[in-house]
């Protein structure tokens, strides 16, 4: 783990998920209100399943996120971008941002924001595209099986 350039030293970030409890990390989303519906499982898969990963933690508390998916040769998607309410405005999201940015030499990184975060991004040199779309294919969060 790292320290980083925040304005909170107690946050160090990881970029492996040792040590995550993924029923408790699934409770904080969702208290934050930053659940999307997937179980503590399907959150775990997710994350173990990314290019890239940037845990930041104080002390034994996660207080931040993101992720990375990756082809590896030029298209990534930046997902998962949170900080606990708590923490806001103390750099841990441009920091994780900036870390996982870092191991992507030479690639486009797309994202999806909320349109009341759109400067924030923007200060961090991502640039509005005129069209965003998406599509869900089959049942949200329902996979074959289940």
């Amino acid at each position: 783990m790292s320290s980083a350039a925040t304005s909170d030293p107690s946050v160090r970030f990881a970029k492996d998920l040792a040590g995550i409890d993924w029923s408790r990390l699934k409770g904080v989303l969702s208290a934050d209100r930053f659940d999307n519906g997937r179980s503590a499982e399907q959150l775990r898969r997710s994350f173990e399943n990314s290019h890239s990963v940037c845990i930041g933690w104080s002390g034994d508390q996660i207080v931040g996120t993101a992720r990375l998916l990756s082809d590896g040769v030029c298209n990534a998607y930046l997902v998962d971008v949170w900080t606990l309410s708590s923490f806001r405005r103390r750099g841990i999201a441009r920091e994780m941002i900036r870390q996982l940015s870092n191991r992507l030499s030479g690639q486009h990184i797309y994202l999806q924001a909320d349109e009341h975060l759109s400067e924030i991004y923007c200060r961090l040199g991502f640039r509005e595209q005129p069209l965003g779309m998406s599509k869900i294919v089959g049942q949200w969060l329902v996979e074959k099986g289940d």
